[in-house]
């Protein structure tokens, strides 16, 4: 990925000098009951610096985009100014009590306690403000943070963890940032023909949780112009390609644009192909992107198809159809959504359009896989799939196979240089989840600057 490269040049900028302050304003005050025992007049200074330790992490950074961002890096220099103090702290009071511990409880008593409350008032304000503005914490982190908390060794081990996510989510965001803003006149996404995003199965396209996560707004940023396929989440390929091929016709007409790019996941991608190929809208389609779509089919749903007794397959379906109906679905068909994802289908579905030639009628064809390298990469079910995904179809995103990805003139696969991989939801950034080593927003301005640069 360029991105990382692009990274390098975007260093979160501190003001190291107001960031060595501030951990030292923090310290003295926590640490100020020798010098007070000697003059009361320390008090002032001590309560000034107290007061300073809450404030210089508001300027110890600039240049983040919106308060969120802000919230995580002062909730996090908070956290790491506590670690600091606490460090300290355990080292004046072996002084202190190597001085004043033979003179009783009562006279060495406030050195203890006065740093442990100081020092409570940073960590709570820390946490308080990573819990509150962090988006890449989730539930698991927060979870994690809550029971640890109170049990020794391991509450350093979740403060940690805590400190590395919170971290990268700002250096990470920071250098997006700036990268937008470097580029923004160029509008590097800014192409041809709008860009049409087609969902898979069993989802919608909702108005307040997007199928493609954060990757829309970046694309916008960038100078895209965006619209959704917007169909039902489970019918037959070739109900869905009727409806996709409804869309770009309603695109053309109220746009008057000519043509549109498509970008679609998993079986939306055969619905794309099925509406160029077989329903007439090959002239009003300048290229196809297929993501994570299984092409060739899943081997383990001919399996779980064929295994799975007739009253639980209709028992199953019958409680998704009707959760389907909840989300917007008119008439939702569980088992033939399930079914044009076997392989065996998938087999006669490409026979059925292997006459059309889409580098014929001027169409840019590509194709994008991943794979997830372990089980617990895969956020719920894909963590429950993936095992069964690998035993049918080898190397897998959590729901389809490496083999069944390819597809087009052109064929990306993603495997980054990380533990996890990257998921059949983590493509389209579903989650919403920072993955060190792959990002996501980045990766599709790349894909759709490209399309820029072909015209298109």
């Amino acid at each position: 990925m360029q991105y990382a490269e692009k990274d390098k040049r975007y260093k979160l900028k501190e003001r190291i000098p107001l960031v060595i302050l501030h951990y030292l304003t923090g310290a003295f005050a926590a640490n100020a009951y020798m010098l007070i025992r000697f003059d009361k007049r320390f008090w002032i200074p001590a309560l000034l610096c107290f007061a300073l330790a809450f404030v210089l992490p508001v300027f110890c950074a600039g240049g983040f985009p919106g308060k969120r961002l802000k919230g995580c890096y002062y909730g996090l220099k908070m956290i790491l100014m506590f670690l600091v103090s606490t460090c300290v702290s355990a080292i004046v009071f072996a002084v202190t009590m190597v001085y004043i511990g033979k003179e009783g409880f009562f006279s060495w008593w406030p050195a203890l306690v006065i740093p442990y409350t100081a020092e409570l008032f940073y960590f709570w304000v820390g946490i308080i403000a990573v819990y509150i503005n962090s988006k890449q914490l989730g539930l698991k982190y927060r979870l994690i943070g809550l029971f640890c908390g109170m049990i020794p060794i391991a509450h350093l081990f979740a403060l940690g963890m805590i400190i590395k996510k919170v971290d990268y989510e700002i250096k990470l965001e920071y250098a997006k940032n700036k990268l937008d803003i470097a580029r923004e006149k160029e509008q590097v996404c800014r192409t041809r023909y709008p860009i049409l995003m087609v969902h898979g199965v069993f989802f919608r396209d909702f108005d307040h949780f997007n199928y493609w996560g954060r990757t829309p707004a970046e694309l916008e940023r960038n100078g895209a112009k965006i619209f959704y396929g917007e169909h039902e989440s489970a019918s037959p390929v070739s109900v869905s390609a009727q409806q996709i091929a409804d869309k770009v016709m309603q695109i053309i007409r109220e746009e008057n644009c000519g043509k549109v790019n498509i970008i679609a996941h998993s079986k939306g991608g055969l619905d794309t192909r099925y509406a160029v190929s077989m329903l007439g809208i090959a002239p009003y389609v300048a290229s196809i992107t297929t993501v994570n779509t299984p092409h060739r089919g899943c081997e383990f749903a001919d399996y779980l198809l064929g295994k799975a007794p007739q009253k639980l397959r209709d028992s199953v379906a019958a409680g998704y159809n009707a959760a389907l109906r909840k989300i917007g679905d008119f008439h939702p068909d569980f088992i033939s959504a399930v079914t044009d994802l076997t392989a065996s289908k998938c087999q006669e579905l490409n026979q059925e359009m292997s006459g059309f030639d889409m580098k014929a009628h001027g169409i840019f064809t590509q194709s994008i896989g991943s794979v997830l390298f372990r089980s617990q990469g895969g956020r719920f079910p894909l963590n429950m799939s993936y095992m069964l995904v690998k035993a049918f179809d080898g190397k897998n995103d959590g729901l389809v196979g490496e083999g069944s990805f390819q597809w087009g003139e052109r064929f990306t696969f993603i495997e980054p240089d990380n533990k996890r991989g990257v998921s059949h939801g983590d493509i389209i950034d579903l989650n919403r989840e920072n993955i060190p080593g792959f990002d996501v927003r980045e990766f599709f301005v790349e894909l759709v600057s490209d399309l820029k640069n072909r015209g298109l």
